[in-house]
């Protein structure tokens, strides 16, 4: 039996996945979150097979929280799955140590598939992140600028470009306004680009922003 702890910050949406994993007799949702803290909770307290994470959930940034899940369970296997598309997150997700990569658009129709799948030690991608995965490790030059920011500049880099002040960030993200300042500093020179202005054109043309 493949058990699943789903950590997810919508309670609709875990019932939802829930009632997808109900119709099959080997997998069985052993536990649900609604935060990060719910999830490390819970993977101290019991085994699981496969997490279902979703990369918004509250308390934490969703690819922070896999590599805390990675330490504490290093045995268990990851699905990430978003709102995103897969041009912003997967590649990264994957590279974090995720075992499989889902939209939520797709998850009815493929989510038991991949649950199987990264169970049996397997990995779920769909053929176009594969694709950039590749060309990803073949060829470090031609990845976008935006590819070669750490998860957390990549973070503050969508929440500059959607217009959110410095101290704004420091609030959401518990840091610093000093550290969100430093952030911005390393962005825009990895970037080459010189104001806030910029970085929103760039995040717009190519589809940074929700």
């Amino acid at each position: 039996m493949i058990k699943v702890l789903v950590a997810d910050d919508h309670a609709v949406v875990r019932h939802g996945l829930r009632q997808i994993l109900a119709d099959t007799d080997d997998i069985v949702v052993g536990g649900e979150a609604g935060t990060a803290e719910d999830a490390l909770r819970l993977l101290k307290e019991q085994r699981f097979s496969v997490v279902i994470l979703d990369i918004n959930i509250r308390g934490s940034n969703g690819l922070e929280l896999l590599a805390e899940m990675r330490k504490e369970r290093p045995e268990v296997r990851a699905l990430v799955l978003t709102v995103y598309s897969e041009d912003q997150y997967a590649v990264r997700a994957i590279r974090g140590g995720a075992h499989g990569f889902l939209t939520k658009e797709s998850a009815p129709e493929r989510l038991v598939e991949a649950v199987r799948k990264i169970a049996a030690g397997g990995r779920y991608v769909s053929a176009e992140v594969a694709e950039r995965l590749a060309s990803f490790i073949a060829d470090d030059e031609k990845r976008s600028p935006h590819e070669r920011l750490s998860n957390r500049e990549f973070e503050i880099l969508k929440m500059l470009a959607a217009g959110r002040s410095v101290t704004q960030i420091a609030q959401d993200l518990t840091l610093s306004a000093k550290t969100v300042s430093t952030h911005r500093t390393r962005i825009l020179g990895k970037m080459q680009l010189k104001s806030n202005a910029e970085l929103a054109s760039y995040a717009l043309r190519n589809g940074l922003l929700e």
